[in-house]
């Protein structure tokens, strides 16, 4: 209908026109990378995955640095993501959009989306960066994340 504009979508307090396709290269076997996906999806991401044996030539392909590796890659238009990034960092990749490859939480940080701890973890988050990853291979800190202690009992 032409002369939309804007479209309300009631009182939500976050609204998207449309789910982003997020493309996912991960091994088959990896438990956190299903999660990470998961974690997507319920962010309202259209999640397609890809299971492949390693994800170095991926992100070889995509011009990505290797330094910055993780378990998984994604694409997202014109950006890579690299590890645990979560959803909300990429959400203001989107909306900020600037002038770089992508994001990167390299080392699978626990308390990372996907990387939530179990039993005496369960809550415990280590502190870790999301990095943007400029054009020229260097990195900048996107957000950081605080450590959040295990629980004494």
């Amino acid at each position: 209908v032409a002369g939309l504009g804007a479209v309300s979508l009631g009182t939500s307090s976050v609204a998207y026109a449309a789910a982003e396709t997020i493309t996912v290269w991960k091994t088959p076997t990896c438990g956190c990378c299903k999660v990470w996906v998961a974690h997507l999806r319920k962010n309202g991401f259209d999640v397609v995955t890809n299971d492949v044996s390693d994800t170095t030539a991926i992100r070889k392909k995509l011009g990505f640095p290797e330094q910055f590796g993780s378990c998984h890659t994604a694409k997202l238009g014109e950006y890579v993501i690299e590890g645990h990034v979560p959803a909300e960092d990429i959400r203001k990749l989107l909306q900020d959009k600037p002038q770089a490859r992508g994001l990167a939480v390299p080392n699978m940080p626990l308390g990372s989306p996907g990387m939530e701890g179990i039993g005496t973890n369960a809550g415990v988050r280590q502190a870790y960066n999301v990095l943007l990853v400029l054009n020229d291979g260097s990195s900048r800190v996107f957000k950081s994340y605080a450590a959040i202690p295990p629980v004494k009992t």
